[in-house]
C-alpha cells in the first residue's frame, strides 16, 4: 500500500502543477486550487474520476501499464516521469521485459497524425494507445479489460466483429503477426507477460499450428475493411511505423484520397468532433 501511496501522491503532484490552458480547457471561473481538476484529468486520460481518486488515496489495484500511459499522456509528463510512474505502479523497467513507455517523441508524431486512426501497441500487440477517431472507426476498446486489449488476443479469439477478412486475409493476417510474435519471444525471453500471452492463445488450435512453425519476421503493413454500423464498409490502409529503440508499433489507418473510404472516414471525423465540441 505504501507504494501505492507513493504513486498518488505522485499523481497528485503532477495534477496540481498543470496549467489547465495547456490542454485547452478554459477558465470558466476562478478556481479555489492550481492545477487539473480530478475530472478533468479523468477526461483527459480516459479514465473515470472515482478511479483517479482512488489511485491519488491510495485504495485502487494496481494500474496497468495502459492506463499509466493515459495518464503521462495526459499530465504531459517527461520520458523520465513516465518512468518513474511506471516503477511506481510495479512495472518494472528493464531490458528483459517489454518496453511500455511512450517516450515524449513518440507521443509528437502521434499528435500530428490525429486526424487518421492510430493506435499505439508494444512489441506483443498490447494495445496502449488510441485515440477518438480509432474509436469511431472500430469500436471502443476501453470497453474491455486490459489483459483483452491486444491484437492477437482481438484476432485469435474473434473479439471485433467490425472487422471483415475473406479466408485468404485471414491467414496471411494470422501467419505475420505469430512470425512477430516469435521474433519478440527471441528478444524477452524472461518477460512473463510474453509468456501468458503464449499461454493463452496457444488454447486455440490455428494459433497452435502456426506456432510449430519456424518463421520470425516483423509484422507487415496491411489492407483492411472496417464493416462500421453506420457508414458501412470502409477500405483502409495500415501502416505500421516502427519506432527506434522503444519497440513501439505506431499502425495509423488511411485511406485512398478521393475514394468512397476516404469520404466515409471524413464523415466519422467530422460526427467525432462535433461530440467533442
Amino acid at each position: 500500500m505504501a507504494g501505492m501511496n507513493r504513486f498518488g501522491a505522485a499523481l497528485r503532484a503532477w495534477r496540481d502543477r498543470m496549467d489547465p490552458a495547456t490542454v485547452g480547457l478554459v477558465q470558466q471561473s476562478r478556481r479555489r486550487v492550481a492545477g487539473l481538476r480530478r475530472g478533468e484529468l479523468a477526461t483527459l486520460a480516459g479514465i473515470s474520476a472515482e478511479y483517479v481518486a482512488q489511485l491519488e488515496q491510495g485504495r485502487a489495484a494496481t494500474p496497468s501499464a495502459q492506463v499509466c500511459m493515459a495518464l503521462a499522456r495526459a499530465l504531459q509528463l517527461s520520458d523520465h516521469e513516465q518512468s518513474h510512474l511506471l516503477r511506481l505502479a510495479g512495472h518494472v523497467a528493464s531490458s528483459d521485459r517489454v518496453p511500455r513507455l511512450i517516450p515524449v517523441s513518440v507521443r509528437r508524431v502521434i499528435d500530428q497524425l490525429s486526424a487518421n486512426p492510430l493506435s499505439v501497441y508494444d512489441a506483443t500487440w498490447q494495445l496502449l494507445y488510441w485515440n477518438p477517431l480509432f474509436t469511431a472507426t472500430w469500436g471502443d476498446p476501453g470497453v474491455f479489460g486490459d489483459e483483452d486489449r491486444n491484437a492477437m488476443i482481438v484476432q485469435f479469439e474473434d473479439r471485433n466483429p467490425r472487422v471483415r477478412q475473406n479466408a485468404a486475409e485471414r491467414s496471411w493476417f494470422e501467419q505475420s503477426l505469430v512470425a512477430d510474435l516469435r521474433t519478440t519471444a527471441s528478444r524477452y525471453p524472461n518477460d512473463p507477460d510474453v509468456a501468458v500471452l503464449i499461454e493463452r492463445l496457444s488454447r486455440i488450435a490455428r494459433f497452435r499450428e502456426l506456432w510449430s512453425g519456424p518463421t520470425v519476421a516483423a509484422h507487415e503493413s496491411a489492407h483492411k475493411i472496417a464493416v462500421h454500423p453506420e457508414v458501412g464498409e470502409i477500405a483502409l490502409d495500415a501502416n505500421i511505423l516502427p519506432t527506434q529503440d522503444s519497440d513501439l508499433r505506431i499502425v495509423v489507418l488511411t485511406a485512398r484520397p478521393g475514394t468512397d473510404a476516404w469520404s466515409k472516414l471524413n464523415r466519422l471525423a467530422t460526427a467525432e468532433a462535433r461530440e467533442v465540441v
